[in-house]
């Protein structure tokens, strides 16, 4: 794996929560998901629930944008991928965490939690150096020189996340 995609793994798992947007009819909806990393198999779980209508949406249309944002490392990740909605008990309690517990009083085996399977296809990843005192001593200075502040290098790359 090169260093982009460990990269854009090591991003999604310190962050965990995104914000996933899927279609519906009237345009796009986001809303903020706990992500569940298996780096060794490329994708993402998720627990969700049967009765809300990210499900319904999904089953329309696979295709599912995510957006990590890891302020302390000034690093903005857009993943795009292909979700299902799946019944796997197993998965469930594979990928459990008590505080599930707090939406599905049932546990993995309550009627209503399901897995929501995302395998990323692409990753865009900009990734910027800058720590907030450097940055506020570059702000202070442009104002002051006229100059555009150095904000260091910042990079933008895109990732196929299918070549592993």
């Amino acid at each position: 794996m090169d260093d982009h995609h460990a990269r854009v793994w090591d991003i999604m798992e310190r962050v965990g929560v995104c914000m996933l947007t899927t279609r519906f009819a009237d345009g796009l909806r986001a809303r903020p998901v706990e992500a569940r990393p298996d780096r060794k198999n490329g994708v993402l779980y998720f627990v969700t629930d049967a009765r809300s209508g990210k499900e319904h949406e999904i089953a329309e249309h696979h295709e599912v944008g995510l957006t990590f944002v890891s302020t302390k490392d000034k690093a903005y990740l857009s993943i795009t991928g292909r979700a299902a909605v799946i019944d796997d008990r197993a998965r469930l309690a594979q990928i459990w965490k008590k505080t599930d517990t707090v939406w599905w009083p049932g546990g993995p085996d309550d009627p209503n939690a399901r897995v929501l399977r995302v395998e990323l296809l692409t990753a865009e990843l900009w990734d910027g150096p800058a720590s907030k005192a450097a940055a506020a001593y570059e702000f202070a200075k442009a104002r002051m020189t006229g100059d555009k502040p150095n904000l260091g290098e910042n990079r933008k790359v895109t990732v196929d996340m299918r070549e592993r």
